[in-house]
């Protein structure tokens, strides 16, 4: 019985002072802060641009086609999803390489932070980025839908050049399966040697 309070204890720390060399290193990971800091003045510029783009869909929504309303609603869907994706490096970033949030019971706390990782976060970006190519590839498609035709249209688009963006396209959504197949098969060795590992059998990579 003795050994049930002593258990937790190690984990915490507190009572150990580190050597000066391992906190140097272990407190290096906050040279990382002005990184996510300028991401967060970047998201800003991101804001500005959406307002800048809402703005001029607006001002000329009685003389855009359909054609070029669609692009510009592309254009701001792309920005919403750029957005998403530096919320996601920040939070989930600072979250694993930096500090803890401490979010535990917030309203407003994102379901993806509780088991956020460096593989989760990984997966996550990668299909983030996939969504993004997605939108760049469907305004390509629109912008040069005449490509071929002989008419006085112009468009700064050519053959090759979307040839060669689908096939950037496919290779990302191939390095997505790729990065959580490698996932699912390390969350599948992992808990093997694991001292723990009578009790978590069922649950994967999801014991954290």
């Amino acid at each position: 019985m003795s050994m049930t309070p002593e258990t937790p204890l190690p984990p915490l720390g507190k009572g150990r002072a580190m050597q000066p060399i391992p906190a140097l290193i272990f407190g290096s990971r906050w040279l990382q802060l002005p990184l996510y800091l300028g991401l967060i003045v970047a998201q800003c510029v991101y804001v500005v641009l959406f307002l800048k783009e809402l703005w001029h869909l607006i001002a000329h929504s009685f003389d855009f086609s359909e054609q070029q309303i669609m692009l510009v609603v592309l254009g701001l869907i792309d920005v919403v999803m750029i957005s998403n994706l530096l919320v996601m490096v920040i939070v989930g970033g600072y979250e694993t390489f930096v500090s803890r949030l401490n979010l535990n019971g917030h309203p407003d706390e994102p379901e993806w932070l509780s088991h956020v990782n460096a593989s989760v976060l990984k997966i996550k970006l990668a299909m983030a980025i996939i969504g993004i190519s997605s939108i760049h590839l469907l305004r390509t498609f629109i912008e040069a839908g005449n490509l071929g035709s002989t008419s006085a249209r112009t468009t700064n688009y050519t053959e090759t050049g979307v040839m060669w963006q689908t096939i950037i396209h496919i290779v990302f959504i191939l390095s997505a399966i790729g990065i959580a197949y490698v996932d699912k098969l390390s969350n599948g060795i992992t808990p093997h040697p694991a001292e723990n590992g009578h009790g978590k059998q069922g649950h994967g990579g999801h014991a954290h």
